[in-house]
């Protein structure tokens, strides 16, 4: 049996990466992303139910601490002058969960109707997956939060827009980690199946008295600080507790955010596609599912 010549492996690999690169090449990717997106929007579109769902729970969470906040607002002086803290805090803290369900959920629904095999066997990529969960989870995000930011301007005079420069800051980091998270989570389905679906729904959860969203992290016990400080959302929060109570805009924070961000979806992006290997190798794609 002939060894492969270096020469023409190069060669190949050449082509590879032209194939890659070629116009024709991106057009068919990005047509089926698009094809993706399309077909989530049109489940959402045809389902008010899911649409209600969407909505629900960010609005409940926002009603609920902008009247508490009114509440205190009326007997404190610290909550009067911190007008908008907590419900600032609930609607970003919705944006990260919201995004990371959004995403994981997607990924749920092609297990649950055993679809997963198909679409694995079909030209989509595992990236291009990737980038068509990305911008569901935008959409659904959109979907569940443009009405609930409008009704806490209306009922408590709250504009999460009014936050300018910092909110777009905010906004990205936040979506970022829900990717990371999303990636994870989805992951850890594929290669333990359907038993590890609650870890999609719970993750975000279990990170948040570590995120500090509604308390300074000098309220944790010390030796929690570093854990804290290692979540990206963390200095979020920190960053909209500056800008409230300081009008100060903490740059410094949203960078190390980000950086923290970058390195957290890179090593969520290895794992699933580590894992995704792993479950086409086993065979195990084409049995998941309810």
């Amino acid at each position: 049996m002939s060894e492969l010549d270096p020469n023409d492996a190069r060669a190949h690999g050449s082509g590879r990466s032209a194939r890659i690169a070629d116009p024709a090449s991106l057009n068919a990717a990005a047509r089926r992303v698009l094809g993706m997106v399309l077909r989530y929007w049109y489940v959402i579109r045809s389902s008010w139910p899911r649409t209600a769902e969407l909505i629900y729970w960010p609005l409940v969470q926002m009603l609920m601490w902008g009247f508490l906040q009114s509440y205190l607002a009326e007997r404190s002086g610290f909550a009067a002058n911190a007008a908008g803290l907590f419900i600032g805090g609930v609607l970003l803290w919705d944006i990260l969960v919201r995004s990371q369900l959004g995403f994981a959920v997607a990924f749920l629904e092609e297990v649950w109707s055993r679809n997963l095999g198909h679409l694995m066997m079909s030209p989509l990529r595992p990236n291009e997956l990737v980038i068509s969960l990305i911008l569901v989870s935008l959409l659904k995000l959109g979907v569940a939060m443009v009405p609930v930011a409008l009704l806490a301007y209306l009922f408590f005079g709250f504009n999460l827009l009014s936050l300018g420069l910092a909110f777009a800051a905010f906004f990205a980091n936040l979506v970022i980690m829900s990717w990371s998270l999303g990636l994870v989570s989805t992951g850890a389905v594929i290669r333990w199946g359907m038993g590890a679906e609650s870890f999609a729904w719970l993750v975000v959860f279990a990170l948040m008295p570590l995120c500090c969203v509604y308390y300074p992290v000098s309220t944790l016990p010390g030796w929690m600080h570093p854990l804290a400080y290692a979540l990206p959302p963390t200095y979020v929060f920190e960053g909209l507790r500056a800008l409230v109570l300081h009008q100060t805009f903490e740059a410094g924070l949203m960078a190390r955010a980000l950086a923290l961000n970058v390195v957290y979806f890179v090593l969520a992006l290895g794992v699933f596609h580590h894992f995704l290997r792993s479950a086409r190798i086993n065979g195990s794609l084409v049995q998941m599912g309810e």
